[in-house]
C-alpha cells in the first residue's frame, strides 16, 4: 500500500482562513499604534518647538517664526503633519503651534492638535 505524502486541499483551506482571521485581528490594532507613534514624534516636536519659543522670548521679548528660531520639522513629522507656528500681535506675546495631517493621509483621522503659549494642548485627550 502506498500512503500519499503532502496536504490536502482542506488542510491548506483551513491554515489560509486561520492566517486571514488572525491578520484581520492584528492589522488594524498594529495601524493604531503606528498613528498613536506619529502623534507621540509630532507632540515631542511641538514641546520642543514651545521651548524654543520661550527661550527667543526671553531675548527678543517676541515670539519668533520658524526661519527665526533656525529649526525645521524632522522627516518624521513633516511626513505625517503640517506644523504651523502662529504668533498674533497681542500683549502679552502669545503663539500657537498647529500640527495638521494632510487629508486623506494615514493620521487624517487624529485631528489638529495645538500648543498654546499658556500651555493649553487640543485635543486634551489625545495629550
Amino acid at each position: 500500500m502506498k500512503t500519499k505524502k503532502g496536504f490536502s486541499l482542506i488542510e491548506l483551506l483551513v491554515a489560509v482562513v486561520i492566517i486571514g482571521i488572525l491578520a484581520a485581528v492584528a492589522i488594524p490594532g498594529y495601524q493604531s499604534y503606528v498613528v498613536k507613534g506619529n502623534r507621540a514624534a509630532a507632540q515631542s516636536f511641538m514641546m520642543d518647538l514651545a521651548n524654543r519659543e520661550k527661550q527667543y522670548l526671553l531675548d527678543g521679548r517676541t515670539y519668533a517664526d520658524f526661519t527665526t528660531l533656525g529649526v525645521s520639522a524632522p522627516a518624521d513629522v513633516s511626513k505625517h503633519y503640517e506644523i504651523a507656528i502662529s504668533t498674533p500681535v497681542v500683549t502679552p506675546p502669545t503663539f500657537i503651534i498647529t500640527a495638521t495631517p494632510p487629508s486623506g493621509g494615514q493620521q487624517h483621522s487624529d485631528g489638529v492638535l495645538t500648543l498654546g503659549s499658556d500651555g493649553t494642548k487640543e485635543p486634551s485627550a489625545k495629550w
